[in-house]
């Protein structure tokens, strides 16, 4: 079976300090795959290894079949990986759509000579302008993306991964700092992703109600280990997941 994203044996140590320890896991094509665990668990240091942020200690990624262990963060961008931020990573003084234009142009190799007008490139400014009205956002093209508001950062983030041609998105808990109000809605946009433009999603959420609402299989870390990666059903039915979550809501 062909895997969109799998890991053997991946392992990360600091200053002797076990952060993750043999994680080995597969995820399925177009599917999403919620990651829970509680605060220390790892969730985010696999997020950086899958992403290049940071080395293994010991193991290997692969993307679909392609070894990406030691491949540069921009190198697993270009093969179909991206990734979004506990905290929002965009231009704040550029506009929504020079935002989303920006990551249209790389992913469609178009030159980034200085002395070309990037508007001449109709196709990636039109690709631009889908992904905005895709996140709702298709109105704020050009208000600057720093005065938006932070549940707007985050659909821009996602108009982003939309244009990039990303097969597998990396969500590092995309509803941190969201107001109640605006849940649905983004719930809805993390959705699409994989029901409307057919890719896989892994997410790390602490919100139950939604990871629970969007994962099609539930990973569970503790301590740096993988306890359980199966149906959110079995997950939440799962006694050792109980135990290792006593204090922490499920």
């Amino acid at each position: 079976m062909n895997f969109a994203l799998s890991v053997d044996d991946l392992s990360l140590t600091i200053g002797g300090a076990k952060i993750l320890d043999g994680i080995s896991l597969s995820v399925h094509q177009n599917e999403t795959l919620g990651i829970i665990g509680p605060n220390g668990a790892g969730k985010t240091s696999l997020f950086n290894l899958l992403s290049g942020l940071r080395a293994p200690t010991r193991g290997e990624i692969f993307l679909g079949d392609k070894n990406i262990t030691n491949k540069a963060p921009y190198e697993r961008a270009k093969l179909g990986l991206s990734r979004t931020f506990q905290t929002s990573s965009i231009f704040p003084n550029l506009t929504c759509l020079e935002n989303v234009r920006i990551a249209a142009q790389a992913a469609n190799n178009k030159s980034f000579n200085v002395w070309r007008n990037a508007y001449k490139y109709t196709d990636v400014v039109a690709k631009a302008q889908d992904g905005l009205s895709h996140v709702g956002l298709g109105s704020r093209a050009l208000q600057r993306a720093g005065s938006l508001s932070h549940g707007d950062k985050r659909r821009l983030e996602i108009a982003i991964v939309l244009v990039s041609h990303s097969e597998v998105v990396l969500l590092d808990e995309p509803m941190a700092g969201m107001s109640v109000e605006n849940v649905p809605e983004l719930v809805e946009i993390i959705r699409s992703l994989k029901t409307v433009h057919n890719k896989t999603v892994l997410i790390v959420e602490h919100h139950m109600e939604v990871i629970l609402g969007l994962a099609d299989r539930l990973a569970v870390l503790n301590y740096g280990e993988l306890l359980v990666c199966d149906t959110p059903e079995n997950v939440i039915a799962n006694p050792i997941v109980q135990s290792a979550y006593i204090g922490e809501a499920l």
